[in-house]
């Protein structure tokens, strides 16, 4: 059967649309990030604890003292590891796209209970919403609005839509039909019929589309940290991208409390709101007595809402008279950038960590604000060409990185290498004796469990093994090239070499592991792998017009081998984490790094 194209239908249709509706996806994204960024603004005003205590009392009015109590516990563990602010990134984020997506939900979940023929039409593309994996939304997403904030809220408008429809048209389905009769007998419009009768009687199901949809919603923010959305889904994709336990720990636990909170407080306001709901609801208090009592007691509204506002005025008036709360940067540090953002993305690999937050630092100690996001190497490419990214600093070029320097060299600005030449390779541990070239590994799958390790799948260095190493030697059909990220190569690498177990994975130089471990590169006598690359920072299309000192900064930066594998080690060194802290001990031992005119 011959093969039909849905790939290039697909590429050809998302190129038609950015192409004569670009106006159109700025003003979505225009519209997105006003919201979000008001959003984030209000959340993160009050002080941390203050700003528990509002949502305490919340929980309080809606499911009693006890709800209270733990809400304020679990908010206060938040801030307690340090991920308040991104919680509250969240939370705008889920909030946003559940606003959007009930504007959406609500009409046509109504039109398809009130017309059978919309609903059939419906049912499909709803269940095609649903079940298309949703990181593929990501991917015209990115093209359309860059990377950051909108793709995810986006994305988690599209993944999200569907119970909220299906939840609208079940819950109006659901109204006696004999209710609407008598309705419509006594003279009811459809529109009174709807809003009168209908809609209040769905409230309980249509508060469980809302619970789904922001359940749904949460369940994205990581995907959504993939393409520089932030918040918690950004702090666990740096925890998977550096295998870092503690920090995915922490974040994951933000993301289940935060759930938890928004679940049983829609749940609570589904009953609050619906009049069977209220009767249920006192009966069930006034059946209980003693301890329980206490512990569910739940004050009156006009309570609960003055108890909100204090906190709020309270809250409010320690913004006010706190102080700007900014960090000035060191003494006697040029204020260059006057406070103005320049956007550095990277991937996380370990020469790429190391040059962001050198730049994040010296850029921040001349005045600059700097926001470092962690991105694929796809992700990375398409943000930049896009300008959602003004630059970054470790593009591996001519080689590696052809096939993004290809797609999107005429929307880059290629302000140099910094370090060069570089080297890619297969690496064994220098134990394995007979094994010396790329020749060697043929015959002997079984010896290395049939698996070379390989790092994040969108890396160049992964196309180039996969297409023509593996073809060029014979190695294809007996070993698997497993995708994973580098922290996650190097805790295989490590694992194996502490027990002397035979290990192959992708490497290239420099890199710390080099001095970490006796490794033998593996030869590539047909060369294969080509020449090595000199590691470029590019910047988005117009960046050295708009900040033409940062840009004349970068073309001069330079690196040896020695102080790039002093840098990265001292980073492993000092820790996850602490990639900043690291960079300044280092920059006190080479000053002349930081002097950059």
């Amino acid at each position: 059967m011959p093969r039909i194209p849905l790939g290039a239908w697909a590429d050809s249709g998302v190129d038609f649309l950015q192409s004569r509706l670009s106006w159109l996806f700025d003003a979505i994204s225009a519209l997105v990030t006003g919201l979000y960024d008001g959003l984030v603004a209000v959340l993160c005003a009050p002080a941390p604890l203050l700003f528990a205590g509002i949502l305490a009392v919340a929980a309080w009015w809606l499911r009693g003292l006890l709800a209270g109590l733990l809400a304020f516990a679990g908010f206060g563990l938040v801030d307690s590891v340090g991920l308040w602010s991104d919680a509250m990134s969240t939370l705008s984020l889920v909030l946003v796209a559940t606003l959007v997506t009930l504007v959406f939900a609500i009409p046509l979940g109504i039109w398809a209970a009130r017309s059978a023929r919309a609903s059939a039409v419906l049912r499909p593309v709803l269940d095609f919403m649903q079940t298309m994996p949703a990181m593929v939304y990501l991917i015209p997403g990115i093209i359309f609005f860059g990377v950051g904030v909108v793709p995810g809220i986006i994305a988690t408008i599209v993944f999200s839509l569907p119970p909220g429809v299906r939840m609208t048209e079940l819950g109006i389905r659901q109204v006696d039909a004999e209710l609407v009769e008598a309705a419509e007998a006594f003279g009811t419009t459809p529109r009174d019929t709807l809003v009168r009768v209908q809609l209040p009687l769905a409230l309980p199901t249509l508060m469980a589309g809302v619970n789904q949809v922001i359940m749904l919603g949460l369940s994205m923010v990581v995907i959504a940290g993939m393409v520089g959305g932030g918040g918690l889904g950004g702090a666990v994709y740096r925890a998977i991208g550096n295998v870092d336990i503690g920090l995915g720990f922490e974040a994951g636990l933000s993301i289940v409390i935060l759930a938890m909170y928004l679940d049983r407080m829609t749940a609570a306001l589904g009953r609050q709101v619906s009049p069977l709901g209220r009767r249920t609801l006192a009966r069930a208090r006034s059946a209980v007595t003693g301890a329980a009592r206490v512990w569910n007691h739940r004050p009156q509204p006009a309570y609960a809402v003055t108890g909100a506002v204090v906190l709020a005025l309270v809250a409010g008036g320690l913004s006010a008279f706190g102080g700007s709360g900014g960090q000035d940067g060191p003494e006697g540090a040029e204020n260059i950038g006057k406070g103005r953002t320049v956007s550095i993305g990277y991937i996380p690999w370990d020469e790429g960590i190391a040059s962001t937050y050198l730049w994040k630092e010296l850029l921040e100690r001349r005045g600059f604000k700097v926001d470092t996001r962690q991105l694929e190497a796809g992700a990375l490419y398409t943000g930049l060409a896009g300008g959602g990214l003004d630059f970054q600093t470790d593009a591996w070029l001519p080689v590696t990185h052809a096939q993004y320097w290809e797609k999107y060299g005429n929307k880059l600005e290629d302000l140099g290498s910094w370090y060069g030449p570089t080297s890619i390779e297969l690496a064994v541990p220098s134990y394995m004796k007979d094994v010396r070239s790329l020749a060697d590994l043929k015959g002997r799958a079984g010896q290395f469990k049939g698996r070379i390790i390989g790092i994040e799948p969108s890396a160049g260095a992964m196309a180039l093994l996969k297409d023509k190493v593996m073809k060029e030697y014979g190695l294809e059909g007996e070993y698997q090239v497993v995708d994973g990220s580098t922290p996650g190569m190097l805790a295989e690498l490590g694992r194996a070499y502490d027990k002397k177990e035979p290990v192959v994975t992708v490497l290239w130089s420099p890199h710390w592991a080099y001095s970490s471990y006796e490794l033998t590169k593996l030869e590539d006598p047909r060369g294969v792998w080509g020449k090595g690359d000199g590691i470029h920072t590019l910047a988005r299309k117009g960046f050295a017009a708009d900040e033409p000192e940062v840009a004349a900064w970068l073309r001069d930066f330079k690196l040896t081998e020695e102080q790039l594998t002093g840098l990265e080690a001292r980073i492993q060194q000092t820790g996850k984490g602490k990639e900043q802290q690291a960079v300044r001990a280092w920059l006190q031992e080479h000053p002349e790094v930081a002097e950059l005119s």
